[in-house]
């Protein structure tokens, strides 16, 4: 049988030999924290707290600024130092809340959890909505309005993206080996929400250990299966995930919603069932510490807020002094120009690289080769979207079905004359959906 995928993609150097087989490191941050108030899609979340208050861990520090948004909660106990603009991964001045740790890790004491079947599917979503579960694959979208479609009950599939598709990734890879129990009790409890629904595990099949795991724990669940899934670049996008599961086909006009789906990746699912069913808040996550610059690579369980330069020092530092660092992975990440940043919600990896490989050719002229069309998952032609996203062409980029464009990198990544075309497209696309939001 055919393994599942979708048209186009790449297979770049994977890099996930670095840290995959390396169990996952707890770490307690030795600095003060720092809390971004907009660390998802949507309203910035609002203090709740003031400068010189004591906070414990699990306290809520920031609450949701509306329905799209979500609360923020300390990891770990101590005085909140101030509330002011800190850099983000993003180059960005954002409000942030700064707790200066003292050390002791106090707590707060959790109330006892209901049993999942005398839950209502309104108390369900009211308990991810306060625990600040967001999508941790690095979108950020708050989870419990992707949980609350229009239409529950054309909801269909429920898809856990297992496929960690990214190259270097390998935190969803050690959760799912790890903790796998986790994940699908998590999906048992998004499957709570939706009468219809049926869970997939989309698992690409680089990972047959986590496939062989995970099929034993659904042996007797008669509405969760996995799937195995060609490991191509990139199988884990969203449009790309449900076509290769489903079958279905959005597009940018659409969400998964409007294709009966609903996706949620690993931590994210795993993030669901720590609220629902030990009704903790979202306060920790796996990131991936990798690169050949780095000592020791491997995968940090990170208390929100860490600075990245304690996740370097935790990982032996640097063997040898990088040229390009990327919070995220190689295709979609961004580029830092310092480690003075904190970890958040969807901080998913720190990638340290010896060698600045993009910044070594000069773009030249495309020779039309049609290389960036072969390989694009959206269907659309690259280099005529670079075209005219460089003269300013809103019309025809827009008419060449600019939107489209999914910002994966497969079209930069073979592209023969070196251009930037995924950057380009995405600076247009940008410019877009901030006028049609306006």
């Amino acid at each position: 049988m055919a393994k599942l995928t979708f048209t186009g993609g790449i297979h770049p150097y994977d890099g996930k030999d670095l840290s995959k087989d390396k169990p996952i490191k707890a770490i307690l941050p030795k600095g003060e924290l720092v809390y971004p108030l907009s660390q998802h899609i949507g309203a910035p979340a609002v203090p709740v707290v003031a400068k010189g208050d004591h906070v414990l861990t699990g306290q809520k520090i920031a609450e949701a600024g509306g329905f799209v948004s979500a609360p923020i909660y300390a990891t770990v106990s101590g005085t909140v130092k101030a509330i002011e603009p800190r850099r983000v991964v993003t180059g960005d001045m954002v409000t942030c809340i700064v707790v200066d740790n003292d050390g002791l890790y106090e707590e707060v004491t959790y109330g006892p959890c209901r049993p999942l079947e005398e839950l209502t599917k309104e108390e369900i979503v009211g308990m991810i909505r306060e625990a600040g579960v967001v999508g941790m694959g690095g979108a950020g979208f708050p989870t419990h309005v992707k949980l609350s479609p229009k239409e529950p009950d054309k909801i269909e599939y429920v898809i856990a993206n297992c496929a960690e598709c990214e190259p270097y990734l390998t935190s969803d890879y050690r959760r799912m080996l790890e903790e796998p129990e986790k994940l699908v009790e998590g999906m048992k409890v998004i499957l709570r929400l939706f009468d219809h629904a049926k869970g997939i595990l989309a698992v690409e099949d680089n990972k047959p250990d986590c496939i062989s795991l995970l099929k034993k724990l659904v042996m007797d669940e008669p509405d969760i299966q996995v799937k195995e899934l060609q490991t191509k670049y990139p199988q884990g996008a969203e449009r790309q995930l449900i076509y290769a599961s489903t079958g279905r086909a959005i597009h940018s006009g659409m969400l998964p919603a409007d294709a009966g789906c609903i996706v949620d990746n690993v931590d994210t699912i795993v993030a669901i069932y720590q609220a629902v069913r030990e009704g903790k808040p979202l306060m920790h996550r796996i990131v991936t510490v990798t690169g050949d610059a780095v000592a020791d690579p491997r995968n940090f369980i990170v208390r929100i807020g860490t600075n990245y330069h304690e996740l370097i020092e935790e990982a032996g530092g640097f063997k040898t002094q990088p040229e390009k660092i990327v919070s995220g992975g190689p295709m979609m990440g961004f580029a830092l120009f310092g480690l003075d940043v904190p970890t958040t919600k969807t901080s998913s990896a720190l990638l340290c690289m010896t060698e600045d490989e993009v910044a070594r050719y000069a773009p030249s002229a495309c020779i039309n080769c049609g290389r960036c069309v072969e390989v694009c998952p959206g269907r659309v032609l690259p280099s005529k979207l670079a075209d005219f996203a460089e003269h300013g062409e809103e019309e025809k980029f827009l008419a060449y079905n600019g939107m489209e464009c999914c910002e994966c990198g497969c079209c930069s990544f073979v592209c023969p004359a070196k251009r930037p075309l995924t950057q380009v497209i995405k600076s247009m696309r940008k410019m877009q959906l901030a006028k049609k939001k306006k």
